[in-house]
């Protein structure tokens, strides 16, 4: 029922504002306090009052699609009720409601709301539209899988599981993927008269009579079976949300975090299965997630998705609706697989190095200033190694072009980078392309005097080793490049560091040569906490680039 969605912000502190057409799901990714999950119930809200108040931060409006005379006419009779025995109902209106829930209409006003939900915004929701909205978070969601009653099988189904008891077709699909899931066939007890229980059975029904009968070979039968509320939560959860999908009742569905209780594969398959059902015609699956694997299965079941990432830092929100192509690019570029980059998604901010010990060894410092110099460390940062220098622009290119500040940190040998190599990462870095030629004609000159003097600029103390003019020169490119997130180790390599603590050991052992020395017992008197200079400037000058809200190199 939902067509548009219109945010307070934008990709951009000076973007305009996001207004998104929905599509059957619509998946909210980003860093913790990010705003999803308040994002999730103000949807919630305006689907219950039909307009926005003083409260809302995040949602600016809500728009609604207009059904035609068919369409409007079968809600109506779907949600008109008759009434109950003690219930009367005055000439000229109507009970219109569902279940339980109702209210006493003209009979003229459910066709006027329904037919223009957008003039009548209040009435659309506090009538129909609220009665339609189902949110599940990590509680509730358990809940879906006790029993429900079955109600008068003469009338309409008041529930999920009366909706899936008597809709074969449905109830067949849980099954099959539930028994995917966990080798288990759904099925719905009615054996307590009245009610309708979840079983998890080893064997699948013989007939349909077995599953909904009420004789001594369908009692027997599900005697046999698991009750699914001595099940896991994992289970219930998974089933619980799957059984709520398929039925089809709510017209709004909100989800937060629906891979809580779930592993990785299991989660992977909950997005994948409830983005495959979430195709009812005007229905709306809204989620906020923090699970890599539920947005892939999402995307891999091929379902219409909208991805938006959100953030909020310094009281200034973006939202920024994703390429899926672009995310698809990170889940099946081996590469970018294997370094796990998906996951950037929900943090808010990543750090690229060369290799996987410059990986730990950065990550070991940032964790030490977070402890110890709070004001100098990167909060909610993701490390991911690369393979090598000339792989780094493929991590940190699609991330920018989601507007995750993503920094490159390289060895001081990007200066022999040529050609594409070294346009590759100014393009990842998004420096202006009138910069390329002079930056790279300076990065020559350089190189040039390295070779020339017979400096090894990666051992012999990089730029420290030149002259007083190329070492000013290098300065000057290497603090351009930094305006764009892209860090050099001007003293050479990552082995350069601490150098005071006296470790000289080869590559392959310096990291945990270099641990040993730092000390793992911040009470024992011997353990490196952080000074200034050295790395401890260096990272802290990366938490500056992240820290501003005005920063070059992330696309608008």
């Amino acid at each position: 029922m939902i067509k548009y969605l219109k945010i307070k912000f934008g990709a951009h502190p000076e973007s305009d504002k996001l207004t998104l057409e929905t599509t059957p799901v619509t998946i909210f990714v980003g860093p913790n306090n990010s705003g999803k999950s308040k994002l999730l119930t103000e949807i919630q809200r305006f689907c219950i009052q039909g307009k926005t108040d003083s409260t809302f931060n995040l949602i600016e409006d809500i728009s609604f699609v207009e059904l035609n005379k068919e369409q409007v006419d079968e809600e109506i009779k779907k949600h008109t009720l008759a009434p109950n025995s003690d219930e009367n109902v005055h000439q000229g209106t109507i009970l219109f409601g569902k279940g339980d829930s109702k209210d006493h209409l003209p009979k003229n006003a459910p066709e006027r709301f329904l037919s223009s939900p957008n003039k009548n915004k209040h009435e659309f929701c506090r009538h129909y539209l609220y009665r339609n909205t189902l949110k599940l978070d990590a509680v509730n969601r358990i809940l879906l899988i006790k029993s429900q009653p079955l109600g008068d099988m003469q009338k309409g189904a008041l529930n999920s599981l009366a909706v899936l008891f008597r809709d074969d077709v449905k109830r067949l699909e849980v099954r099959r993927i539930v028994f995917d899931a966990f080798n288990l066939y759904f099925v719905l007890d009615p054996t307590n008269v009245g009610q309708l229980r979840i079983r998890l059975s080893k064997s699948e029904p013989s007939n349909y009579l077995e599953e909904r009968g009420l004789h001594k070979e369908a009692v027997d039968f599900h005697s046999q079976a698991l009750e699914i509320t001595s099940a896991s939560d994992g289970v219930k959860a998974f089933t619980g949300i799957i059984t709520s999908i398929i039925a089809g009742n709510p017209k709004v569905t909100i989800l937060d975090e629906p891979e809580a209780f779930l592993h990785p594969a299991l989660s992977s398959k909950l997005g994948k299965e409830i983005a495959s059902a979430a195709k009812i015609e005007h229905n709306r699956l809204f989620v906020s997630t923090h699970s890599a694997n539920f947005l892939m299965g999402c995307i891999q079941s091929g379902a219409p998705i909208n991805v938006v990432r959100l953030t909020y830092s310094n009281e200034v929100g973006t939202a920024r609706l994703l390429d899926k192509d672009k995310i698809k690019t990170l889940m099946r570029d081996p590469l970018l697989r294997s370094t796990g980059v998906l996951n950037a998604l929900f943090y808010k901010h990543v750090i690229v190095t060369v290799g996987d010990s410059d990986r730990v060894f950065y990550q070991e410092i940032n964790e030490r200033l977070l402890e110890f110099s709070p004001e100098n460390g990167i909060n909610d940062c993701l490390f991911i190694n690369a393979v090598g220098k000339n792989t780094i622009w493929k991590i940190v290119k699609p991330l920018r072009e989601m507007g995750i500040p993503a920094v490159g940190i390289y060895d001081i040998d990007i200066l022999n980078n040529e050609g594409s190599n070294w346009t590759n990462a100014l393009k990842s870095s998004f420096v202006p392309d009138i910069s390329h030629q002079p930056y790279g004609q300076t990065r020559s000159l350089i190189k040039n005097k390295f070779s020339e003097l017979k400096i090894d600029m990666k051992k012999d103390g990089g730029i420290n080793a030149l002259p007083r003019s190329e070492k000013e020169a290098s300065e000057n490119l290497f603090n351009q490049l930094e305006e764009y997130g892209l860090f050099t180790v001007r003293t050479g390599e990552v082995e350069h560091w601490l150098q005071s603590l006296g470790v000289k050991a080869h590559k392959s052992v310096w990291l945990p040569q270099m641990f040993e020395k730092m000390g793992a017992d911040p009470n024992d008197s011997n353990f490196i906490k952080p000074s200034k200079g050295d790395v401890w400037e260096f990272i802290g000058q990366i938490n500056t680039w992240m820290s501003d809200e005005t920063k070059k190199g992330i696309p608008k």
